[in-house]
């Protein structure tokens, strides 16, 4: 498995870069990393040490992507772009200490709520 950096993520078999073993809490796991062991010329490291401001400008920035793709209709594009923006939507999840069950938490009580509002 090989993260947006190219690189092979600890306890990964090397080399596996097959998408059905990559998971959303592995990319947070790596970013988490990241941002407690700044390695020299990651992108990641980059981010944190710009800082809030910088991250907040990219995440509003891949968002625009997010939408100027959807409206080209382009399956492909989309999907970059989404991925573009969960990466980014995830540095800010660790800058500010929010993790991944946090915020599957909340979207599973708004199902609840939903449910419970049906009946």
């Amino acid at each position: 498995m090989i993260d947006s950096e190219g690189n092979t993520p600890k306890g990964s078999p090397a080399g596996d870069n097959s998408a059905t073993h990559f998971r959303l809490d592995t990319l947070y796991s790596i970013i988490k990393d990241r941002q407690a062991n700044r390695k020299p010329g990651s992108y990641t490291t980059y981010l944190f040490d710009k800082g809030l401001d910088k991250i907040l400008k990219k995440l509003g920035e891949e968002s625009t992507e997010v939408v100027i793709a959807g409206k080209s209709g382009n399956k492909a594009e989309v999907i970059y772009e989404i991925a573009d923006l969960t990466y980014h939507a995830m540095v800010l999840m660790s800058l500010l200490e929010i993790t991944p069950d946090e915020v599957i938490e909340e979207l599973s009580s708004r199902h609840t709520l939903k449910v419970e509002n049906e009946q």
